[in-house]
């Protein structure tokens, strides 16, 4: 059997150590120091040595060579890949249609016109035509013929066409012709939304509020009434009836600034 005791060799004072870099190669060594020791490492020439740059040695017997820099530690985490996008399970369903927008708000229409019709003319014999009370009959033992008073909204109600009303209101304010007692005028839809040159036409009817002289309110109308407005196909207010009696005035807004003015609510949905 062979006797490989001739082939042993000692390994003290070899291995791998680490060091920190003193100086730039020259000559090809470098000054290094290791374990508090400063000692002179041989360096590879495709090694490039900084002062301070970890490095790694290893140890032959008393000479050191450099074998590696280590690399300085990351000052910052590496961002992770974006992750991978998987497409979604087709399951054959189409998905659900997107819930309807609903936006809502009020709409607040100042008369621009408030006249009075009676004998076949608008009425200039107070106030000027277009800022005109309202009146509706007639006043006792007179003889000029019934009245009938309207407020014209123009094309303000129209802009928000396509949308449903949930409210209409209308200020109204009642002045001194007629008897002290409440009396409630006869409200009318005018198709008119500017001051016609003959009668306005007039449509659908409701009771208004009970007033004395001098009281004023903000009245409920039927919805459908600021339906119509908003639509198009009604373009005012009126007040009148058929007989002389209850004879009433209505301020316009030659008599007070809030007279006939009309506020829409309103909501609209869209997909």
């Amino acid at each position: 059997m062979a006797d490989f005791a001739d082939t042993r060799a000692s390994r003290s004072g070899t291995g791998l150590v680490r060091g920190t870099a003193l100086s730039t190669p020259s000559g090809g060594a470098c000054l290094a120091l290791v374990n508090g020791v400063t000692v002179t490492a041989r360096v590879a020439t495709a090694l490039t040595v900084a002062v301070g740059n970890v490095l790694l040695l290893s140890r032959l017997g008393s000479t050191y060579y450099v074998t590696s820099v280590v690399p300085a530690a990351p000052t910052t985490t590496p961002t992770p890949p974006p992750p991978t996008d998987t497409p979604p399970v087709d399951t054959g369903d189409k998905p659900p249609p997107p819930k309807p927008t609903t936006t809502t708000g009020t709409l607040t229409c100042v008369p621009t016109a408030t006249a009075c019709y009676r004998d076949g003319s608008w009425r200039s014999d107070g106030d000027p035509v277009n800022s005109f009370d309202l009146f509706q009959g007639r006043y006792g033992g007179s003889s000029y013929g019934r009245n009938t008073g309207v407020a014209f909204y123009g094309s303000k109600p129209h802009t928000l066409a396509g949308a449903t009303c949930t409210k209409v209101t209308v200020k109204i304010k009642r002045l001194s012709a007629g008897d002290y007692s409440a009396r409630s005028a006869t409200l009318r839809l005018v198709s008119q939304t500017s001051r016609p040159g003959g009668a306005p036409t007039l449509n659908e009817t409701t009771s208004g509020p009970a007033l004395k002289i001098g009281d004023s309110t903000t009245f409920t109308l039927p919805t459908s009434w600021g339906q119509a407005l908003i639509d198009g196909t009604r373009g005012g207010i009126g007040i009148t009836i058929s007989s002389d009696t209850p004879y009433i005035q209505l301020a316009g807004r030659g008599s007070w600034s809030a007279a006939f003015t009309v506020t829409i609510s309103w909501r609209r949905t869209s997909s």
